[in-house]
């Protein structure tokens, strides 16, 4: 494949990114937009990529839908705290 193969989007470059999170539930939506605003300015300080070319999708699920060491996320005691 050569870089002709792929598409960009009008106002894209090379450098386009998608980037896909996936967490519980439960954030607020202050925090996901500080969390969309960190990565957006430190992916471009330290990467270079442009916020132009930077695409994020968050994916909230609740934790009976995750399955974490062998165990449903909502029957999971981690050793460290998880707020949302």
């Amino acid at each position: 494949m050569v870089e002709s193969d792929f598409y960009y989007p009008p106002g894209r470059t090379t450098a386009y990114t998608i980037i896909e999170i996936s967490m519980f539930e439960g954030r607020s939506v202050a925090t996901k937009k500080r969390l969309i605003g960190l990565l957006l300015e430190r992916i471009s300080a330290k990467l270079g990529i442009s916020p132009q070319d930077i695409e994020t999708t968050i994916f909230e699920t609740p934790k009976h839908n995750w399955g974490i060491r062998g165990l449903p996320g909502d029957e999971l005691e981690p050793n460290y705290k998880v707020e949302v």
